[in-house]
């Protein structure tokens, strides 16, 4: 496992959770979804081509 891309989604986490916080109290709850929103996509791209980099290197060990 790659713990770079651990600490990175950890990173994004804390900054979309921080961001929230602060536009809901502004009274900016749209924002404030589209934000968590936005981290969800962040984070389901980098997972998805960590997926394709993995199914890349199975192709590739199995002549593929």
């Amino acid at each position: 496992m790659d713990v770079d891309l651990i600490f990175k989604i950890a990173a994004i986490g804390i900054i979309v959770a921080v961001l929230n916080q602060v536009l809901i109290r502004s009274g900016r709850e749209e924002q404030a979804m589209m934000t968590t929103l936005a981290g969800l996509i962040v984070v389901l791209l980098m997972i998805v081509q960590q997926i394709s980099n993995l199914f890349s290197t199975i192709k590739t060990l199995f002549g593929l």
